[in-house]
């Protein structure tokens, strides 16, 4: 127990004041993740969607990450990542206050785009920010408890969520405007004068250009390569977040509270071991072999859930699922801040952003479309191979970034 306790220690040592103050930001935002949990079964139960319709709407929130990812690099690059960060944060508040009088197809679909093109503006303006905050040789750690702080707020929103949502839909997006206000007020109160250990100005025409050594991110085929490859694991990890909670709810006839402590479990897991994790991978393997390791351990997660077994064996399922996260998600952050330089670290975590961001266009609809005319089980055959390309695809392109 006290070599646990002392392990645990050193997976924190070294960390920067400014990265737990980041991490605080982004724990108390994402508390108030109670709505894309809970917006398949919002539209499937309380709107009447088909799944189709419930597919397109979905895409239209991937649509809007992929604007919103590209959007924020192009922002961050030029008005640094504080101002970017303020105003993605604050101006998503009225749009999730207002979210529930949108009930029709049409309307919803453009106002979800419109949330998460604001929304998504934060992510790759945060990145940078980690980058710019955190010592060099503790990059992948800060990085880790940025996700570390997103996923205990994962654990809470969804089990808050389901719980409100036992009364009234509408109650969860009043929730995430309340988060998204604390977190912006917070954000603004620790930075606002903070100084970064590594920074520089932001990009203007008129006396900013970039060096021979900057490549451009959206030119650089590894990179290029590299982030298809991000896409693909995303459109199959994310079905956490569009077709697994139906699937709790019509094949395994589990209610809303009891979703949301599935879901929350996912991020209570995460919370409790990733820096552990990492921090034991980070320097006994390389990131290409984690990366290879964790997307198969995912792919088995998917294919578990075929087996006709209870609830027990869901958080199982989810147990392992959450460790191919933890072993592959902060790596691909590590690596595009490592292929970046400082002129252009905006552009590549736009980049990355923008391939996890573009699977949810195709992801949602497709993965709503195999279940209605294929059903789950093809689902999650289809998941856990894509899952297993995806990790040789990693296995070959690693090696030449």
């Amino acid at each position: 127990m006290k070599k646990l306790i002392q392990l645990y220690t050193d997976s924190y040592r070294g960390l920067s004041t400014e990265a737990w103050l980041l991490a605080t930001v982004m724990l108390i935002n994402r508390t108030g993740s109670m709505v894309i949990p809970f917006l398949s079964m919002y539209m499937s139960s309380a709107l009447h969607f088909t799944k189709p319709q419930v597919g397109i709407v979905l895409g239209c929130f991937g649509l809007g990450s992929v604007c919103g990812s590209w959007l924020g690099g192009w922002l961050t690059d030029r008005f640094g990542n504080f101002k970017v960060q303020a105003c993605s944060l604050l101006l998503t508040v009225p749009i999730f206050l207002i979210l529930p009088q949108f009930t029709s197809f049409e309307s919803l679909a453009g106002m979800i785009f419109l949330l998460t093109l604001i929304a998504e503006t934060f992510r790759p303006a945060n990145s940078v920010a980690v980058a710019r905050y955190a010592k060099p040789e503790n990059l992948t750690k800060a990085y880790s408890l940025n996700r570390m702080a997103i996923n205990l707020g994962f654990s809470i929103g969804p089990a808050l969520g389901g719980f409100l949502a036992g009364f009234s839909y509408d109650w969860i997006f009043y929730g995430n405007a309340l988060a998204a206000v604390l977190a912006a007020i917070v954000f603004v109160v620790f930075f606002r004068k903070r100084k970064p250990r590594r920074d520089i100005k932001p990009l203007l025409k008129s006396d900013k250009k970039l060096t021979a050594a900057d490549r451009n991110a959206y030119l650089d085929p590894p990179f290029i390569v590299f982030n298809i490859f991000c896409c693909l694991f995303s459109m199959a990890f994310f079905q956490l977040l569009s077709t697994l909670p139906l699937f709790y709810k019509e094949a395994k006839m589990m209610s809303e509270s009891a979703v949301g402590l599935l879901l929350g479990f996912s991020g209570f897991c995460i919370v409790i071991f990733e820096m552990l994790l990492v921090h034991t991978v980070e320097h006994r393997f390389t990131p290409r072999q984690v990366m290879i390791f964790g997307t198969a351990v995912a792919g088995l997660a998917y294919f578990m859930l075929n087996a006709p077994f209870g609830v027990a064996w869901l958080y199982l399922s989810m147990f392992i699922l959450s460790i191919g996260e933890m072993l592959t998600l902060p790596f691909t952050a590590t690596i595009s801040a490592a292929r970046a330089t400082l002129n252009t670290q905006g552009a590549y975590m736009g980049f990355n952003s923008l391939s996890f961001a573009a699977a949810n266009i195709f992801s949602p609809y497709l993965g709503t479309y195999v279940a209605e005319h294929y059903g789950y089980e093809s689902l999650w055959m289809g998941t856990a191979l894509i899952m297993l390309f995806t990790s040789l695809g990693f296995s070959w392109i690693l090696k030449k970034i």
